[in-house]
């Protein structure tokens, strides 16, 4: 499928298994580009290299604009619009979250690993994948957000008009930019149409404990705000998706809807197994036998959010005993 004039998709490294990144160059003014990528030396090469395959470099750039938190989209945001001194904008909570990326990345971890333990996965299992975590940070970065966006509004990139459309989910900071003229919607991670974006049980922004934040009863519920936000999309006159990875597609609608049936089906697959109290993780060992280690927070955020679709139905409920263990129970 042909990209419209003036746009330019270039397809970045990551060390990440779902592969490049699509870094999108819009031509007019201002001169644009969309998630520039991880902080890797063989992904500022390509950026620079596409750029020059089209007759730029990073001095030509005027507008850096970031769709959600993941390294793999925001890594070198910073150092290109340092280096082009270009404007950098992203949503407030982004723009937060950015602002003390080494705090940030501390509370994901400790929400993270607070979440797996009292989901009854071995603290000495939880507490490697933070190591793991960590070892990953090289790949993010970062950065003073000179343009904190407003849902609702809207942002003049390479010759478009887009609306700031929020749509948290995949993750807390979910952006998506609507161009309604056109039809064209830069949707970052939040549509993929090659696999089902993963709502990861992130720590909310801006919290203070995020132990506490993990067990708390408020806790963020990511898959059905992710659900909500793909039926918000679903209700925009969108022609044309520019996605965070793969090709672009249309019809976002059907694909949409192929999202919800699925989630529907893996809620139902979950009710079937929950025949007895059960955590998260004894659920996801069902779910995925021989799961590669670095995977089982991945897992483990999706069952925990197929569980919540599941109490919300009134389907299942939780049981906390003496060990502080959230098991799930049927109802």
């Amino acid at each position: 499928m042909a990209l419209p004039d003036g746009i330019q998709v270039l397809r970045l490294p990551s060390p990440f298994a779902i592969g490049n990144v699509d870094c999108y160059l819009l031509e007019g003014d201002p001169l644009t580009v969309v998630d520039p990528g991880p902080n890797m030396q063989s992904t500022r090469e390509a950026l620079e290299s596409g750029l020059a395959e089209h007759g730029y470099s990073i001095g030509d750039v005027e507008l850096v604009v970031l769709t959600h938190q993941h390294h793999d989209h925001v890594g070198l945001a910073g150092e290109v619009a340092r280096k082009a001194g270009a404007e950098l904008a992203a949503i407030g909570p982004l723009a937060d979250y950015l602002a003390d990326f080494e705090r940030s990345m501390d509370h994901d971890d400790r929400y993270a690993v607070e979440t797996m333990v009292r989901n009854g996965i071995e603290r000495q299992v939880a507490v490697s994948l933070r190591t793991m975590s960590a070892a990953f940070r090289v790949f993010g970065r970062g950065a003073d957000i000179g343009r904190r966006l407003v849902p609702g509004e809207h942002v003049d990139a390479g010759g478009r008009r887009f609306e700031v459309l929020f749509r948290p989910g995949h993750s807390p900071t979910d952006t998506v930019f609507h161009d309604a003229e056109s039809g064209l919607l830069i949707g970052g991670d939040h549509l993929l149409e090659r696999v089902s974006s993963n709502p990861i049980a992130h720590a909310p922004i801006g919290i203070e404990d995020p132990e506490a934040a993990a067990r708390s009863e408020d806790r963020p519920r990511a898959l059905l705000r992710y659900i909500d936000s793909m039926r918000e999309t679903r209700e925009l006159d969108v022609s044309l998706v520019l996605p965070g990875h793969g090709d672009e597609f249309d019809d976002p609608a059907a694909l949409i809807d192929r999202r919800l049936e699925f989630h529907d089906r893996r809620a139902r697959k979950i009710r079937q197994a929950l025949e007895f109290p059960m955590t998260a993780a004894e659920i996801a060992e069902i779910l995925w036998t021989n799961l590669p280690v670095a995977q089982t927070y991945l897992a483990l955020s999706e069952v925990i959010g197929h569980l919540d679709l599941l109490i919300e139905a009134g389907e299942a409920e939780t049981v906390i005993e003496g060990d502080g263990v959230v098991r799930y129970s049927p109802r």
